[in-house]
């Protein structure tokens, strides 16, 4: 060792110094805090929640009871967080070949398998407890299904072997609606089983006109989307009619749960645009554009569009005739 090596080893640490390494620990928390955040994949679960409050508010007919209210939600966001975990788990090998995925953690390699698996398994158990003690035990049951059938049925099952996996995977989306509704009355009905079911017919249309723009990404994945296997103007006719299916439930809901001229006038109004729209989009299809010139993202973005308006009425026509 020279002496200049021996003056570098022993010198003393500088407050400079521990300040960098204490911005650096810091840094590296943030990051595997946000590696693991984004592993619940957030804003697939505002989506969720958007379908489980207003429908506490239609249960009710009024105001929820804040705590009840709260204690459905933490808990179905945690049940949600762990399923969308699995899926990143499950999905892995997809999410690194598709551009719009591979800098998701797992590809990345900023968290260990195991570790998202653990992690997983303790938000499920955590959302099911929350549930289930706070709300009761039919919402956790329900909640825990959602999470077991996304998993096991749509992530290791359908999404790699049909272009079906949307059309039955997007059961798991449906839950959220009954979830709300039995964590009021802790009983099923009609009403909650129509909510489900327009979710069920939202969710292809959605799904499928995301699918178009990222077509050639599935296609490199081995993902049999339904873009992927048809050609556009088959893929718009059944967009086209997922959307007349969503916007009969939509009214079918009406008379159904009594509700009012708000949902009424949301209903017809909005629907009609997401008619227009699909309409369009076959229109464009089958005049031959393809690509961007096809513009699927404003069937997309008006679906996401579509199902907060509609949901915001079913919470707002209650309070409204209850004044």
């Amino acid at each position: 060792m020279t002496p200049k090596d021996a003056v570098t080893e022993h010198a003393p640490t500088t407050p400079r110094t521990r300040t960098a390494e204490s911005t650096g620990d810091r840094t590296h928390v943030r990051h595997v805090i946000g590696a693991y955040v984004a592993l619940t994949k957030p804003r697939i679960i505002e989506l969720l929640l958007v379908t489980t409050l207003p429908v506490m508010f239609l249960a009710t007919r009024g105001l929820p009871d804040l705590v009840l209210a709260l204690a459905t939600l933490v808990g179905g966001f945690l049940e949600a967080a762990s399923a969308n975990v699995f899926n990143c788990v499950v999905d892995a090998d997809i999410d690194e070949k598709m551009r719009r995925t591979r800098r998701r953690p797992l590809p990345r390699h900023q968290v260990p398998t195991r570790d998202a698996l653990v992690f997983g398994v303790v938000l499920g158990v955590a959302g099911a407890l929350v549930l289930g003690l706070l709300t009761n035990w039919l919402s956790a049951g329900l909640a825990v299904g959602a999470n077991l059938f996304y998993v096991f049925v749509y992530s290791m099952v359908l999404k790699r072997r049909t272009w079906q996996n949307t059309v039955w995977g997007g059961i798991a989306g449906c839950f959220p609606p009954v979830i709300g509704w039995t964590a009021v009355t802790g009983h099923l009905a009609w009403t909650p089983l129509l909510l489900a079911l327009l979710v069920f017919w939202w969710t292809p249309p959605h799904t499928w006109a995301l699918s178009f723009r990222y077509r050639t990404d599935y296609e490199a994945a081995g993902v049999p989307m339904l873009p992927v296997v048809r050609e556009a103007p088959a893929v718009a006719r059944q967009i086209l009619a997922y959307c007349v299916a969503t916007e009969a439930t939509a009214l079918a809901l009406w008379p159904v749960a009594s509700m009012g001229w708000i949902y009424g006038v949301v209903a017809v109004v909005s629907g009609a645009v997401l008619l227009w729209e699909a309409v369009a989009l076959l229109r464009r299809a089958d005049a031959g554009l393809r690509d961007a010139l096809l513009k699927p993202m404003r069937l997309f973005h008006w679906t996401n569009t579509y199902l907060s308006l509609l949901f915001l009425a079913i919470a707002i026509d209650p309070l409204v005739h209850l004044g």
